[in-house]
């Protein structure tokens, strides 16, 4: 199934370790990229609730103008109640979407800072390790056997 994000860094069917291989996901490309699919796609959310806002606004204010036309024609009340309350429950819609901008927003706010310090924290040593080249345990091992690196 495809997701429509552009191609990120780092980031493939098979998630690669820091040492290249594949560590579960758990190396520094691998959450580097996967973070910033995070980021990317709270993007294309906040785009695609934008949109749905606009939508749904436009469709409640058709739905209020079809009920004036319709109390205006004379149409039985119930029915011009019915659109309504079409109308009113689209504006929620159109509010809720905009709740969900305010949650994508910061979403994307956040990954990017959690990349950055990501980056900034860890880069040297990942780049240290890869010019060493001598292969490094996997990403994880310190902390299973309660060493630091």
């Amino acid at each position: 199934m495809s997701d429509n994000l552009p191609a990120i860094p780092g980031m493939n069917n098979t998630v690669a370790s820091s040492t290249g291989g594949t560590g579960g996901g758990l190396g520094f490309l691998a959450l580097a990229g996967r973070t910033a699919k995070l980021a990317a796609s709270a993007l294309f959310l906040k785009e695609g609730m934008h949109l749905l806002r606009s939508h749904m606004e436009a469709n409640s204010t058709a739905a209020l103008r079809l009920a004036e036309m319709c109390g205006q024609a004379e149409v039985e009340p119930r029915f011009t109640s019915m659109i309504e309350d079409v109308s009113t429950a689209l504006t929620g819609v159109a509010e809720a979407s905009g709740d969900m901008v305010n949650a994508a927003d910061s979403v994307d706010t956040d990954a990017r800072g959690f990349n950055g310090a990501h980056e900034q924290e860890y880069r040297p040593g990942y780049e240290a390790s890869n010019g060493s080249g001598v292969q490094q345990a996997k990403p994880g091992f310190y902390r299973r056997t309660g060493r630091r690196n």
